[in-house]
């Protein structure tokens, strides 16, 4: 395995609290000290550039196996790397879900070759229906590191009780997608947008009532829950209530959440259609709220490709958008642009805390820790869905100009992506 010198670079840190210039060395696949030769070094300039540790993205729909014209393993992780995403957890509504074993070995010999390490959240039911349980034991010796239903709720509210008892008898997080699936099923946020283009709308009420069952339950029996791409104010509020009065809740939310409203889908544009939907410019402000002041503990992309035939059309399109390659870019855009929070601060969302909630060794650039960074440069860039790396294009950033760019990515000691 090569080794890397990177030198003149700003070192952003905040595991450690480090910001200053100076050298980072990789060796053998982990941060090391100074070397006492550099022969046979990769030398990479890091001038103008900050070295920040790899992301860490704890929601991600690679779509493999079974769905691999939209994305897969390796594709999907390409542009990872391309985002300065050095990890990743792999949502199970594949095609099979990951109920097996099988499915689950299927993973990640394949992302062994792969540009990110992928971590795969098992289902919580056979095929994600609320029916049947799987045997978590033996998917927890197959590999996974989290169980979640996600793409759709666990309805079945005692199979969701013995999932977070057990996940937490393991060590594991129990990932929640919050909907009540009886209030949900529209296309767009319900009010005036969804009013205006005469589609069925889909109301805070749905995801509210899905996020009060999940802390309610793990109030109850005292057990950790994390909360999926929160989008509405109210469900901000829950948590933060949670969190006061002692619950074991962690949460995340997405960049598009951050940056986009329900204006964005007037155009009846399917890129801008997902599941929560965009929400009001009082929800959007609250996200942004709930991540500075720590009821949000993470960004995550929810990154869901589809092909350009399935999102022709607004109103029959899945829901779902692409997001690693942009996710920390628009992120900075408006969390550190917008005077919101220091640069360290946003890593510490993208980075460092999502690898607290899953429970991996990242988030830091110390000796002796996976070499996993990622080179960021403070320029201006206009999203091309064209000039993106994963297979497919529906992003909902396409043509707007982010304020950060990812230069360069290390994952496990190897470059994955250089546009030094």
């Amino acid at each position: 395995m090569e080794k890397i010198i990177i030198q003149n670079v700003r070192i952003l840190d905040p595991a450690s609290g480090r910001d200053e210039q100076g050298s980072i060395y990789i060796e053998n696949g982990v941060f090391s000290a100074p070397f006492e030769s550099a022969d046979g070094a990769v030398v990479i300039d890091g001038s103008g550039l900050t070295a920040a540790p790899g992301l860490v993205d704890l929601h991600v729909h690679l779509r493999d196996p079974g769905q691999t014209q939209k994305e897969d393993i390796l594709t999907g992780c390409r542009a990872a790397a391309a985002g300065g995403v050095t990890s990743l957890l792999a949502m199970p509504n594949t095609s099979p879900a990951v109920d097996s074993p099988e499915t689950v070995s299927y993973i990640l010999e394949k992302a062994k070759n792969a540009d990110a390490h992928v971590y795969v959240v098992g289902a919580i039911t056979k095929g994600l229906k609320s029916q049947q349980a799987t045997d978590i034991d033996e998917l927890y010796r197959a590999g996974i590191s989290a169980l979640s239903d996600d793409g759709r709720p666990v309805e079945n509210t005692v199979m969701m009780v013995n999932a977070m008892k057990k996940a937490a008898a393991l060590g594991i997080p129990v990932t929640a997608h919050c909907e009540d699936p009886y209030l949900a099923g529209g296309k767009v946020n319900e009010g005036r947008v969804s009013e205006a283009l005469a589609v069925k709308g889909m109301p805070r009420a749905a995801e509210d009532a899905g996020t009060a069952r999940e802390i309610s339950l793990a109030a109850a029996y005292d057990v950790p829950v994390h909360i999926c791409h929160v989008s509405t104010k109210t469900s901000a509020n829950m948590i933060r209530a949670a969190k006061r009065d002692g619950v074991k809740v962690t949460a995340e939310t997405a960049p598009h959440y951050l940056m986009l409203t329900e204006d964005a889908v007037m155009t009846r544009d399917a890129d801008y259609r997902m599941n929560p939907p965009l929400r009001t410019e009082d929800d959007r402000l609250a996200m942004i709220e709930a991540l500075c002041d720590g009821t949000i503990d993470s960004i995550a992309t929810d990154h869901a490709p589809h092909t350009p035939e399935e999102k022709a059309d607004f109103v029959s399109a899945p829901n779902g958008s692409i997001g690693m390659e942009t996710s920390f870019a628009a992120s900075y855009t408006v969390l550190v642009k917008g005077g919101y929070m220091s640069e360290a601060q946003l890593i510490e969302k993208m980075s460092c805390a999502p690898a607290r909630i899953l429970g991996i060794k990242a988030g830091s650039l110390a000796e002796g820790q996976t070499a996993d960074v990622m080179l960021y440069k403070k320029e201006d860039w206009t999203v091309d869905p064209d000039a993106l790396h994963g297979k497919s294009r529906n992003t909902p950033f396409k043509g707007l100009t982010l304020a950060a760019k990812v230069k360069l990515t290390v994952c496990g000691g190897r470059i994955v992506f250089n546009e030094i």
